[in-house]
């Protein structure tokens, strides 16, 4: 029995040592972002455009699974200024989410705040952008999150990783865009080009040497770390000849599987393994992307093109490679919805032991929202470019959002929120309708700065119906400081007798954006485990700028772990 004992002993010691080292491994990671204004070139246009240390895209963050990030931002440009870590779980650190007057006010010139945060059990791709305004146009930068040390990826390791981020070019100044589109009520100009790591690429004028060009070595397998930093559009992405098996989404190992193109919405990230060919093929290929566009708006209707090039010891010169056939990938076609709903639905989470799928089995809230476009009226006086002369505008629940001055989340740890927001948020339509049949005749969207107020360690079932009052729309939606489950989807009217039939709960796809299909609906749960304030708005830019937002309230939970830590010193005022 004694050794019995001895055993039990050393093997608790053995254990407490492992957790012990394991948790050694975590380091704090600092960085210093300084926002600047640089001249930058593209599709022979020049223009200032404020940046991150001067780098277009910014630079790459770093970090292992359980590390502190220590962010010093300070800003140099006449802009106000937030940063928003997209996809980072902020577990009781809400101060250092970054939405503009949800989380935080902004750093106003000549002011720094340090984001601090804890990286928790993710593992995977994200990306940090400016969360205010249209400054996430040239205000965006991959974070990379690698596993704990000695903890080995669920698929093949790969040769080498690269980020492959996609945006959006404006030759003309975003800010200038947006505020004249909110004045006229009118929609915003369209990007002159989109871009894959800044760079336009060879499919547009004066473009060809702003190309990013991928050279790799023949029989080797790269992780491409994907994300989409667009403004305004869902892109459809292929490499020419070549397949691309995917194995993470929104920084989630999912279960792979093969596919020629992926779709990839704004605030979405995807991981796909490359295998290059065993040898030498004798030609480049042309990696492409280009909108999938569901409405009716405006939208950039061209395509972003990089290189993939063989490295070779036979083919030095440049004139050698010029003289190699370029093969172009076949991309769906700009509606194509079929594709979209089957590439959606191959998405599953990898539910093993090491990395279950701990969806909600017993729901607590059930809440139906609806997402779509509509109309407010023009301001007296003026003649706006909206349907009717009305001005454009969007909203979830018929409530389009209005910012307010105070940040949500100082208004709440202060006690001060009388006359800052409202805790009545609809949760369920006050008319129900045909969303998806024959618009009504009123599309006049309430205005009004509410938010949805959850007790903590709530179990939520969110149900998010598109409508067609101004035409059917795809929308992706990003939910702060959470991940959630997608259950279901379909199109036309969500049946609350019966589609709750059909919903996964084993092993639906965990994400933290996700595309309410057009024309339908989309199915979604979470715990609310995470106390504090978060944003969840469309990641259409120009869908937000109309209102398609709104935000929860997490209470405090009884226990200290489970309480909103305190405001930093340093946290901007308004």
């Amino acid at each position: 029995m004694g050794a019995f004992r001895s055993l039990v002993s050393i093997g608790f010691f053995v254990v407490f040592v492992a957790l012990s080292l394991q948790d050694a491994q975590a380091i704090t990671r600092h960085y210093d972002f300084n926002i600047q204004m640089k001249s930058v070139t593209r599709l022979c246009h020049t223009k200032n455009i404020v940046t991150v240390n001067g780098k277009f895209p910014g630079p790459r963050i770093v970090a292992r699974e359980g590390d502190r990030l220590l962010i010093k931002v300070t800003n140099h440009v006449s802009n106000n200024i937030t940063i928003h870590w997209h996809g980072i779980r902020q577990l009781r650190s809400g101060w250092a989410d970054g939405p503009a007057y949800v989380t935080q006010c902004p750093i106003q010139t000549g002011q720094s705040y340090v984001y601090n945060f804890t990286i928790t059990g993710q593992r995977g791709t994200l990306f940090w952008h400016a969360h205010i305004s249209w400054l996430r146009a040239t205000l965006y930068g991959p974070i990379i999150i690698l596993p704990k040390k000695n903890v080995p990826y669920p698929f093949e390791k790969p040769y080498k990783e690269v980020p492959i981020i996609f945006g959006e070019w404006f030759n003309a100044d975003t800010e200038a865009i947006i505020k004249q589109a909110l004045q006229t009520g009118g929609g915003p100009n369209v990007s002159d080009a989109y871009t894959i790591n800044g760079l336009p690429g060879p499919l547009y004028n004066c473009s060809a040497k702003d190309t990013f060009k991928l050279r790799v070595k023949p029989g080797k397998t790269y992780l491409l770390r994907m994300i989409n930093a667009a403004l305004n559009d869902e892109l459809f992405f292929s490499i020419a000849n070549h397949s691309l098996r995917v194995v993470d989404a929104d920084a989630v190992y999912v279960k792979p599987f093969e596919t020629d193109t992926i779709l990839i919405t704004p605030g979405q990230t995807t991981n796909v393994l490359l295998k290059t060919k065993p040898s030498f093929p004798g030609a480049t290929f042309l990696m492409t992307a280009r909108p999938y566009v569901t409405g009716q708006g405006t939208f950039d209707n061209s395509t972003v093109a990089a290189i993939l090039e063989y490295e070779t010891p036979f083919l030095h010169s440049v004139t050698s490679m010029k003289k190699l056939p370029l093969y172009k990938p076949i991309l769906p076609s700009l509606n194509d919805t079929s594709f979209a709903t089957k590439f959606s639905k191959k998405l599953r989470s990898l539910a093993t032991p090491q990395f279950p799928a701990n969806v909600p089995q017993e729901v607590d809230k059930h809440f139906f929202f609806t997402v779509g476009l509509g109309t407010s009226p023009c301001d007296q006086n003026q003649t706006c470019q909206g349907p009717n002369g009305t001005k454009f505008a969007a909203s979830i629940s018929n409530i389009s959002f209005v910012q307010p001055t105070t940040a949500l989340l100082q208004a709440h740890f202060t006690g001060q929120s009388s006359g800052v927001y409202n805790p009545d948020f609809p949760y369920s339509p006050f008319h129900w309708f045909n969303y998806t049949g024959n618009p009504p005749n009123n599309t006049m969207v309430g205005n009004g700065t509410k938010l949805m107020v959850l007790p903590y360690n709530t179990s939520v079932e969110l149900i998010m119906q598109d409508t067609s009052i101004l035409g059917a729309e795809s929308h992706p939606l990003h939910l702060h400081g959470f991940n959630f489950f997608v259950v279901g989807q379909g199109f036309g009217n969500y049946d609350p007798n019966n589609d709750p039939k059909n919903f996964n709960l084993v092993d639906p796809v965990e994400r933290n954006t996700v595309g309410v299909p057009s024309g339908g609906w989309v199915a979604i749960r979470f715990l609310a485990d995470n106390p504090g304030v978060w944003f969840m708005h469309c990641h259409l830019e120009v869908h937000t700028s109309w209102g398609l937002k709104m935000a929860w309230l997490v209470l405090d939970g009884k226990l200290p772990n489970q309480k909103l830590l305190p405001p930093p010193a340093d946290l901007p005022k308004c």
